[in-house]
């Protein structure tokens, strides 16, 4: 679909794309292929695409999966979304809020996440997808993909960088212009993909984890000892007296939670 078909096609639907959604509709063809080859899809996969919009990236995948469980949140674009569907019978559309949906509930299960996703929720998105979804490529604003693998220290790196880590390891990174969007976003953008690392399991310890770790970087300005204590979890051992939690490195964490809970 061209930008000028993108563009036509929202007129024939009398939509107007919604800022507070953060709505920014892909249009080029090439950057499918680009998404799919970066994870290596095939005729055996399950895909989940979180923000299906006009429905590119939905027939794309349609014509190349077993199965597609497209997430949409607003319902005015459903007969935009079915009109580029057409009489693909292989697309389980849900029209729901990502954040709040029941991702590990989709039947049949997703292999693979491959998503535009809305900047607004990109983050909470992947991280509730992170225990159910073997394997992702998203397009996200430039900022998160820099946070999602950031190296500690940085500024960038937080929460989702640990978790993201510590249950997955990045297979590719690819930049991406602006003009491939209608409307035009005012931010840069990435494609990123990653997968599970091998053997890691989302055990009954995961939940845990995330809350240590979030509350851990919840004022990065203060020590480690006063973010969990804000929490109104233990003092962490005194070997980490001083120290902040962009100094840990993700392993540490793990640790970390074991320790605290004992």
């Amino acid at each position: 679909m061209s930008r000028q078909a993108s563009l036509a096609r929202l007129r024939e639907f009398g939509i107007s794309p919604d800022r507070e959604l953060g709505q920014n509709f892909l249009i080029d063809d090439n950057l499918l292929a680009v998404a799919g080859g970066m994870i290596g899809l095939g005729p055996g996969d399950v895909a989940l695409e979180v923000g299906a919009g006009l429905g590119v990236l939905t027939a794309w995948l349609a014509d190349r999966v077993a199965v597609v469980h497209a997430v949409e949140i607003d319902r005015r674009l459903e007969p935009a979304l079915r009109s580029t569907l057409g009489e693909r019978d292989n697309v389980r559309l849900t029209f729901a809020d990502a954040v709040r949906l029941d991702l590990g509930g989709l039947d049949p299960a997703p292999t693979a996440m491959v998503s535009n996703l809305p900047y607004g929720v990109a983050t909470p998105v992947v991280m509730r997808a992170l225990p159910v979804v073997p394997r992702f490529c998203v397009m996200v604003q430039r900022e998160i993909a820099d946070r999602l693998f950031a190296e500690p220290g940085s500024r960038a790196y937080g929460s989702v960088s640990v978790l993201v880590q510590l249950a997955c390891r990045r297979i590719g990174r690819r930049s991406v212009s602006r003009t491939v969007f209608v409307p035009q976003p005012n931010v840069d953008s990435a494609l990123v993909a990653f997968e599970r690392r091998p053997g890691f399991e989302f055990g009954e310890e995961w939940p845990w984890l995330v809350r240590v770790v979030q509350a851990a970087f919840a004022h990065r300005r203060k020590t480690l000892a006063n973010s969990l204590a804000l929490a109104g979890l233990p003092a962490p051992p005194a070997e980490l007296d001083g120290m902040r939690a962009q100094e840990l490195e993700p392993a540490r964490f793990v640790e970390l939670a074991r320790e605290l809970r004992s």
